[in-house]
């Protein structure tokens, strides 16, 4: 494996668990892992609008760029490039 494929497969997995992180820090709907991880602190942050559309868009942003770099990974598997 080249090193180009190791860092990008390094950066994959620091990227899901980044992401699920993320999704576990949004304003739960209902009693669900959010409020049983830090409720307070869920609460506090889902009052106001622009903390829960900062996490939005950093949770959107983070999983476009995994699927991509999954993408790219399949492609370099695919047509031998690593």
């Amino acid at each position: 494996m080249t090193a180009l494929k190791i860092t990008l497969e390094v950066i994959v997995v620091v990227l899901s668990c980044l992401l699920t992180l993320l999704i576990l820090m949004h304003k739960g709907k209902g009693g669900g892992l959010s409020d049983m991880f830090g409720g307070g602190l869920t609460q506090n942050a889902g009052t106001s609008g622009v903390a829960e559309k900062n996490l939005n868009r950093w949770t959107v942003i983070i999983a476009l760029i995994w699927v991509a770099l999954i993408i790219g990974l399949d492609m370099m598997t695919k047509f031998n490039l690593g």
